[in-house]
């Protein structure tokens, strides 16, 4: 996108590179001090009330806090994160990056604070799912390294749970879902209409297509009698009659066949 491209040549000294392994490393520290005091999740959550209160440092410090206490799922969950993330940054370069989870933040934290939906960060990393569906729709995982799924086939089955979460509950929730995917729809919405239109295009120029390829088979003339067209018989000379009905001259009515 050409705008990309100008605020990378102005701004692009504001790229983290590794910014997702950061950030994964920093969940890990989280992690481990949340097991050794539980309570302290509540110092890091993303509260706005108490943003409001002076807690400034909870606008960065919800990035971080994981959304599982099992040691299996943390690294589990670290590992695809860190995954997603260096294929993120191969695709898109650090800046892209930078700015697409830049825009999630900002996204994830205006629906906290105007539509009150405590999705934590959860809406944030799965944006980032979805970014690396975009790039990576065939790549193959192993779920509990068992079981091999496509990246696109979980997009779209996670996707269906939100659009039906979407559709069944408010519409403070519907426009948080729609403020949390914020960098999504920045960054792949202008790319989904024009694939939208253009298979639409596509659509309508296939049947366009099958339309005249359907006339071009049917055909002019057809004899009333015995059917026999121009298709069928390329010598056959046919004339239509005052009953208004096309004949081949074999059955043309005799009243009206030419003299001999």
């Amino acid at each position: 996108m050409a705008w990309l491209d100008k605020l990378e040549r102005r701004l692009g000294f504001l790229a983290v590179p590794g910014l997702m392994r950061i950030v994964v490393g920093l969940t890990a520290l989280v992690f481990m001090l949340v097991r050794l005091n539980p309570d302290f999740r509540f110092v890091l959550d993303l509260d706005p009330a108490r943003v409001l209160h002076g807690e400034v440092w909870r606008l960065v410090t919800y990035i971080f806090l994981p959304q599982t206490a099992s040691f299996l799922w943390i690294i589990l969950f670290l590992w695809f994160l860190w995954f997603i993330g260096d294929g993120l940054e191969q695709a898109w370069g650090a800046f892209r990056l930078t700015l697409y989870f830049f825009f999630g933040v900002i996204g994830t934290t205006a629906a906290a604070f105007f539509f009150g939906a405590r999705f934590s960060n959860s809406m944030l990393f799965a944006s980032l799912f979805y970014a690396f569906a975009r790039f990576y729709p065939d790549q193959v995982i192993y779920i509990l390294f068992i079981l091999p799924v496509k990246i696109k086939w979980l997009a779209w089955v996670s996707a269906a749970f939100l659009l039906f979460g979407f559709f069944i509950n408010s519409n403070s929730y519907r426009m948080a879902l729609v403020a949390a995917f914020v960098n999504y729809l920045i960054f792949f919405g202008p790319e989904i209409v024009y694939e939208a239109r253009h298979r639409g295009e596509v659509s309508a120029r296939r049947k366009r297509f099958a339309r005249q390829s359907r006339s071009e088979a049917e055909p002019l003339h057809k004899c009333a009698v015995c059917g026999a067209t121009e298709l069928s018989d390329p010598n056959l000379d046919f004339r239509v009659s005052r009953d208004g009905e096309e004949y081949c001259m074999a059955h043309l009515p005799r009243a009206e066949s030419p003299a001999r």
